[in-house]
């Protein structure tokens, strides 16, 4: 992975050795408000540092049932886990295997014209809308068992078991079936590596389900989170001179503060990924400030809607190139952002994928001032396994997935080169950037 990286030279840019006080803060004190050109003051959720836990919490082996509170992707219920590619309750989980084997698909009929809107009551009342549902969440019909697989796969574990008790000392061959506890790194090469190119013979360990989950769910609740600073956010002028001072300002101000609003999100959900606080407070700095910017464009990427060629944050902001022209930005940094949200979409990436990519994003060892970028490798080196399964899983015939999605994060260094040209050019037009945003990127009055 570190190789594949090597292909784009770091940006010779110079930067703080020291620790910036706003982020650091951020990063140490989840209570703390964030600085912002307005009211946007909802404090971080405590995260918990794993290391500092009680002993009585530390427990060993899997635990799916992740946060406790995530709902179904399908119809609102509780959810139990990770189905099928989708966070789901047991009763989408269930229908949605019922309708792949035996092929209700045809049979399911609906009598509202294909529009109901699903929640806990209509799943019961139409099927039809209901597989619909499962499908837009993302639900894969190729991660559904058949009988037979589900036989060999039955088979292959008790063999794994058999060989386990006949030598209780050794790791078992790399099955790899027990989770780390929450205080060590994620994974294990098991099944990373192994297999075909077609994906014979591939499937996620125990340890790596559990990762993905938790992932997801963390992404999901960052999300949250961000949805109640929606109302905060300075509006986008509407009715006014598009070319008054005014106009001008509220419109930068507006996606300064969204940008705050993702740099909360990505902080948030780098404290939950496994193995990050495990990492000493400067290195932790040093990885969110060089990948914050590559995160933010990955998650850009995610809301691009190839039909509208617009992209929506917080579900009711919606903007074309022409929004972002008239925010303050430059055709050389928008025209980027758009071409790399179109590849990224043909990709077609799900939500395990993103987040996966991302995590992978985080720990990237040859970022500037890394004090054990050794550690940080190894750190990452579960994550870039977990997405080789999962991709050789999902698209067993499409060989080239898994490394045109590393390949992606190349292009992101180059999109991060642009943006410091994006950032220096504000600076001329006398734009000036909230104390946050200035610290990540470097940007010193």
């Amino acid at each position: 992975m570190r190789d594949v990286l090597k292909l784009y030279a770091p940006s010779n840019h110079k930067r703080s050795p020291f620790s910036p006080p706003v982020f650091c803060r951020l990063l140490r004190d989840p209570t703390m408000s964030t600085p912002t050109t307005s009211s946007l003051d909802t404090p971080l959720p405590v995260i918990p540092d794993p290391a500092e836990e009680p002993e009585r919490k530390r427990k060993k082996g899997p635990a799916p049932k992740m946060l406790g509170h995530e709902l179904c992707r399908v119809c609102g219920d509780k959810a139990s886990g990770f189905h099928y590619n989708v966070l789901s309750c047991e009763g989408c989980k269930g229908f949605f295997r019922r309708s792949v084997v035996r092929g209700g698909a045809g049979r399911y009929a609906c009598r509202g014209g294909g529009t109901c809107q699903m929640d806990a009551f209509m799943r019961r009342k139409c099927q039809q809308c209901r597989l619909r549902k499962c499908k837009e969440a993302g639900m894969r019909e190729q991660c559904v068992l058949s009988e037979e697989q589900i036989r060999k796969k039955k088979i292959r574990k008790q063999q794994q078991q058999q060989q386990q008790q006949s030598s209780p000392g050794a790791l078992g061959g790399g099955s790899g079936s027990s989770a780390p506890g929450p205080g060590a790194s994620p994974g294990g090469s098991e099944g990373g590596g192994q297999g075909s190119g077609d994906g014979e013979g591939v499937q996620l360990t125990a340890a790596q389900e559990l990762m993905i989950q938790q992932l997801v769910a963390a992404q999901l609740q960052c999300n949250k989170r961000s949805f109640s600073d929606q109302p905060k956010v300075t509006p986008w002028p509407l009715g006014a001179d598009p070319q008054s001072r005014d106009a001008r300002q509220q419109r930068f101000a507006h996606f300064t503060e969204l940008a705050i609003i993702s740099v909360q999100e990505i902080v948030d959900f780098a404290k939950q990924v496994p193995g990050f606080l495990q990492l000493g407070r400067e290195d932790q700095i040093a990885l969110l400030k060089a990948s914050t910017i590559e995160i933010m464009l990955l998650e850009t990427a995610r809301r691009y809607n190839h039909e509208t060629e617009c992209i929506t944050f917080l579900k009711d902001f919606t903007y074309s190139k022409d929004d972002f022209h008239r925010a303050g930005l430059q055709v050389e940094f928008i025209n980027p952002i758009f071409e790399f949200s179109r590849a990224m979409r043909r990709l077609g990436l799900d939500d395990a994928e993103y987040a996966l990519l991302i995590a992978i994003n985080i720990f990237s060892a040859d970022r500037p001032n890394v004090q054990e970028p050794g550690r940080v490798e190894a750190l990452q080196q579960p994550y870039v396994e977990a997405l080789l399964s999962y991709t050789r899983i999902k698209r067993p015939q499409d060989q080239l997935r898994f490394p045109r999605m590393l390949m992606k994060l190349v292009s992101l260094r180059t999109l991060s080169s642009v943006h410091s040209e994006q950032v220096f050019a504000l600076r001329l037009q006398d734009k000036k950037l909230p104390p946050l945003l200035s610290e990540i990127w470097d940007v010193h009055e």
